[in-house]
C-alpha cells in the first residue's frame, strides 16, 4: 500500500499543478478546462487508501528549494484532504457546467487549479516553509477567483480582499521567521514544532516571546479563518465570486486557516493567555456573525456571516488546544469533525445558490417545482449546521462540548450556555438564507420570462449539489471513521444530549419563520441596513481621513537644513549602523517577527488609503 500512497502525496497536488501548464500552449486552456475539475481525484484516492496511518507512515521528501519539500499524511490531515478532495471536485463539476457560456472561463480554470493546488499542497505539507509557500499560492491565486467577474463590486472585493491577505500573509511569515528564528532551521510539523516552542518558552523567562509569536500566529492564519476583526472580506468576496468559488472559499480555503493553527500552535506546551484569547473571539464571533448575517438579503452573504459565526465555534476547539496539553486529544477530535461537518455542509448551501439561479422551468408554466425542491434539499444541511441531534452537525457541537466540559471552571459554566444560544441564532440565520434563496429563485425566473430558463447542461449542477448532500446526511455513519482519535479520547454518542440540542433549533425554527417569513422582514427593521463588510465602511473612513504628509514641503525642509544637521543625523543612525554590523541572530525570534509585522500594517495602512 505504501508503494501507492507515496506518489500521490506528489500526484495530489502536482496534477492539478501539471495542468496549469496547458495554458501556455496555443488553444490548451480548452483541454485545460475539461481536465482541471476532475483533478483532485488523486487527492480524494489518497485520503480513502490511506486508512491506518498512524502519523508515522508515508511521507515524501522532494529536493525543491534550500531545504527540500516534506510531505505526509497524518489521521488529521486525512479528515482534512477527504473533505477538501470532495468539495473541490463537488466545486469542479458544478463550475465546469455553470461556466459552460462563460466567455472568461479559461481564466476562472486557470486561477481555480492553482487555488485548488496551494489548498490541497498545504493539506499535505510536513513542514513550515512547504506549508507557508502553499498557503501563499492559495492565497493569491484566489483573487482570480473572488474578482473573476472584474465588475465595479467585484473589483473592490478583490482590492479588500487583497488588502487582507498582505496583512494575514507577512503576520503568518512574521510568526514562522520566530518558530524558525528559535530551532535554528525549518521545523517539520510535530516534534520539532513542539521543540521550537520550548525554545522560545525557555529562552525568554517572561513569556512575551512566546506570547508575541502565538498572536502573530493567531492573526496571521486568523484572516483566512475569518475570526471577527479579521473576516472583512468575506462577506465581500462571496456575493460577488461565482457559486463554485463561493463554495470552496467557505468550506475549503477558511480550513486552511485552522488547519494552520493545529499544525503550528502547540499541543504540550500550554499557552493560556493566548487560549482565552482565542475562547473569547471565538464566543464573540459565533455570535457576531449571527447578528450582521440576520439582516441582509442577499444568500450569499447571508451564508458568509454563517462562514464568520461557525469558524467562532472551531476558534473555541483551538483555544481548547492551546490551553492544556490534556485536552488536545479532545480538542484534536472536535475540530477535526467539525471541520468536515461544516466544509460540506456550507458547499452544499452554496452551491444550492447556483441551482436557484439555473434550474429549469418550463415555458409557459406559473408552476416551478425545483423552488420545493430545492428548497427542501437546501434544509437538510441547514438543519445540520444548526446542530440539530442525530446530524453531523449535532455531533460535532456534541464533541465541542464535551472538551469545554473537560475545561471545566468558570469558562465552561460561562460559555456552555452561551452555546446555546448561539445555535438558535444559528437557526435563525438558517432559516434567513432560506427565505432570500426562495426570493433570489423568483427573481430568476422572473428575470427568465415567460420563455423559460435553460436546462441545458443542467446535471452538471444538480449531481454535485445532491452529492454533497447525499455525502453530508449520512455524515454521522462515518465521519467518526475519519476523525484522529488519541489517548482517551472519544466521540460523543448519537444520541447524547440530544434533548438539548433539539430544544434552541425547535424554538429557532419556530421563531425565524414566524418572524423572517412573514413579509419577508420586520417592518420595524426596514430601515436597518448593515452592508457586507459592516465595520470596513468606518475603517475606510477613518482612513481616509488621516492626515496626509506634505512631501514637496518635507524635500525643501531638508534641502534648507542642508549640511546643518547631517552630523546629528549621522549620529542617531549610529546604534542602527551597530546593529545592522552584528549577526542577525541578534535580533532573532519574536522581536525580528515584531519588526516585520509592524512594517506589513504601516504598508496595509498605505493600500487602504
Amino acid at each position: 500500500m505504501e508503494s501507492i500512497l507515496t506518489p500521490l502525496l506528489g500526484l495530489a497536488w502536482g496534477i492539478p499543478l501539471a495542468l496549469c501548464l496547458l495554458w501556455a500552449l496555443p488553444s490548451g486552456h480548452r483541454l485545460g478546462e475539461r481536465l482541471v475539475p476532475w483533478s483532485a481525484l488523486p487527492a480524494l484516492l489518497l485520503a480513502l487508501l490511506s486508512g491506518g496511518i498512524d502519523g508515522s507512515g508515508t511521507g515524501l521528501t522532494l529536493p525543491l528549494l534550500f531545504t527540500g519539500a516534506e510531505f505526509s499524511l497524518d489521521p488529521l490531515g486525512r479528515a482534512f484532504l477527504l473533505f477538501t478532495a470532495l468539495l473541490w471536485l463537488a466545486g469542479g463539476w458544478f463550475a465546469a457546467a455553470y461556466h459552460r457560456k462563460d466567455p472568461r472561463s479559461g481564466a476562472f480554470f486557470l486561477f481555480f487549479a492553482l487555488t485548488m493546488t496551494g489548498n490541497l499542497g498545504l493539506v499535505l505539507a510536513a513542514d513550515l516553509l512547504t506549508f507557508y509557500l502553499f498557503f501563499a499560492l492559495m492565497t493569491f491565486a484566489a483573487y482570480g477567483l473572488v474578482a473573476h467577474a472584474r465588475d465595479r463590486p467585484a473589483r473592490r472585493a478583490g482590492r479588500i480582499y487583497i488588502v487582507m491577505a498582505v496583512l494575514g500573509e507577512l503576520a503568518l511569515l512574521s510568526g514562522l521567521l520566530s518558530l524558525g528564528a528559535a530551532l535554528g532551521g525549518v521545523p517539520t510539523f510535530g516534534a520539532e514544532i513542539e521543540g521550537s516552542w520550548r525554545l522560545l518558552e525557555g529562552g525568554d523567562a517572561s513569556g512575551l516571546s512566546l506570547l508575541a509569536t502565538g498572536v502573530l500566529l493567531a492573526i496571521g492564519l486568523g484572516v483566512k479563518a475569518g475570526i471577527v476583526p479579521l473576516h472583512l472580506w468575506l462577506p465581500l468576496a462571496h456575493p460577488v465570486a461565482p457559486t463554485a468559488a463561493s463554495a470552496l472559499l467557505s468550506g475549503a480555503m477558511i480550513k486552511a486557516g485552522l488547519l494552520g493553527w493545529v499544525r503550528v500552535l502547540p499541543e504540550e506546551t500550554a499557552l493560556p493567555v493566548l487560549a482565552m484569547g482565542f475562547l473569547g473571539v471565538g464566543v464573540f464571533t459565533a455570535f457576531y456573525g449571527v447578528l450582521m448575517g440576520v439582516p441582509q438579503d442577499d444568500p450569499k452573504t447571508v451564508l458568509a456571516y454563517s462562514s464568520v459565526s461557525q469558524m467562532g465555534y472551531m476558534a473555541i476547539g483551538v483555544a481548547l488546544l492551546v490551553h492544556d496539553p490534556a485536552l488536545a486529544p479532545l480538542a484534536l477530535a472536535a475540530i477535526a469533525l467539525y471541520a468536515m461537518h461544516h466544509g460540506l455542509a456550507k458547499g452544499a448551501l452554496f452551491l444550492s445558490v447556483g441551482l436557484a439561479d439555473r434550474a429549469p422551468r418550463a415555458a409557459g408554466s406559473p408552476d416551478d417545482p425545483w423552488r420545493r425542491r430545492i428548497l427542501v434539499g437546501a434544509a437538510l444541511p441547514a438543519l445540520a449546521l444548526a446542530g440539530l441531534p442525530l446530524t453531523s452537525g449535532g455531533l460535532a457541537k456534541n464533541a465541542l462540548k464535551d472538551g469545554l466540559g473537560e475545561l471545566g471552571g468558570v469558562h465552561y459554566a460561562v460559555v456552555d450556555p452561551l452555546l446555546l444560544v448561539a445555535a438558535f441564532g444559528t437557526t435563525l440565520l438558517m432559516v434567513r438564507f432560506l427565505v432570500t434563496l426562495e426570493r433570489r429563485r423568483r427573481d430568476s425566473l422572473a428575470d427568465a420570462g415567460a420563455e423559460g430558463s435553460e436546462g441545458a447542461g443542467f446535471g452538471g449542477l444538480l449531481f454535485p449539489w445532491a452529492g454533497l448532500i447525499g455525502i453530508g446526511l449520512v455524515g454521522v455513519a462515518w465521519m467518526g471513521i475519519y476523525t484522529p482519535i488519541t489517548g482517551d479520547a472519544a466521540l460523543p454518542g448519537l444520541f447524547d444530549g440530544w434533548l438539548a440540542g433539539l430544544a434552541p433549533v425547535l424554538l429557532g425554527g419556530l421563531a425565524g419563520f414566524a418572524v423572517l417569513r412573514r413579509g419577508e422582514w420586520l417592518g420595524s427593521f426596514r430601515s436597518v441596513r448593515i452592508p457586507a463588510g459592516d465595520l470596513l465602511r468606518p475603517i475606510e473612513w477613518g482612513i481616509q481621513r488621516l492626515p496626509r504628509p506634505d512631501q514637496e514641503a518635507i524635500v525643501e525642509r531638508l534641502e534648507a537644513l542642508g549640511g546643518r544637521g547631517t552630523g546629528w543625523v549621522v549620529r542617531a543612525f549610529d546604534p542602527v549602523i551597530a546593529l545592522a554590523d552584528r549577526d542577525l541572530k541578534s535580533i532573532r525570534g519574536a522581536p525580528l517577527a515584531v519588526l516585520v509585522f509592524g512594517l506589513a500594517l504601516a504598508l496595509v495602512v498605505l493600500l487602504l488609503r
